[in-house]
């Protein structure tokens, strides 16, 4: 009698104890729901340059940007929305896919790089980014967009053309600018792959470290 006395406490104590631990760890899964459920969204629209083109994913422009907001006290995701070789009109055409499932607090669009160094009019690169931003506005999301810089060898027209497209969208649609994306980073070998293009990762940290402060004024969260 005495055993199955205590086999029944036995018994009580670890059907308590089961309880126990599944309303603790419902706790934290929902606590854990709640903070991410709190977190800020940014999608990175772009082509290589968001993609992390010939760098480990840690190394990206994505990963380091995402990791600097995290250490700032920022709690945020960014989705990768760069796909090489891409162009503003690719951006444009794959964007309501991206903008299905997900609803992002802000959008950077690095696009028109690949526009620049195929020659394409500047004109339909300005209507394919203002495509963009009216729709991510339409949304409820802020945009950011990133500007670019055509190819010297594109002539002086092209150029003059291509590169103020940028800031005319900007200002038409209020939107938030950074004036180049590789600003203090093109034309410096050792910030750059062996392509000459694409940075390398402690180019992509240049760039973070200039961008961050728009992203974070736009995300309207205090940096720590």
């Amino acid at each position: 009698m005495v055993q199955n006395r205590y086999g029944g406490a036995r018994t009580i104590f670890n059907w308590v104890r089961c309880i126990s631990i599944a309303i603790t760890g419902a706790i934290i899964f929902l606590a854990a729901g709640s903070a991410q459920a709190d977190d800020k969204l940014i999608l990175a629209l772009g082509d290589s340059l968001t993609a992390g083109l010939g760098l480990s994913r840690s190394n990206g422009f994505v990963a380091q940007l995402e990791s600097r907001l995290i250490l700032s006290g920022i709690g945020v995701r960014i989705i990768d929305g760069g796909v090489s070789g891409d162009t503003s009109a690719g951006g444009l055409a794959r964007l309501d896919w991206l903008l299905a499932t997900e609803q992002p607090d802000l959008v950077i669009v690095e696009l028109g790089a690949n526009d620049g160094l195929r020659g394409l009019d500047p004109s339909a690169t300005m209507d394919n980014l203002e495509g963009i931003v009216m729709r991510v506005k339409a949304r409820g999301a802020k945009v950011l967009l990133a500007g670019m810089q055509a190819p010297p060898n594109m002539g002086r027209d092209y150029t003059r053309e291509f590169n103020r497209i940028y800031e005319l969208v900007a200002r038409k649609h209020d939107t938030a600018l950074f004036p180049f994306f590789l600003n203090g980073v093109a034309a410096h070998p050792q910030l750059n792959q062996s392509d000459g293009i694409h940075p390398n990762a402690e180019g992509v940290a240049i760039i973070v470290e200039q961008i961050l402060p728009l992203v974070t004024a736009l995300l309207a969260v205090e940096s720590g």
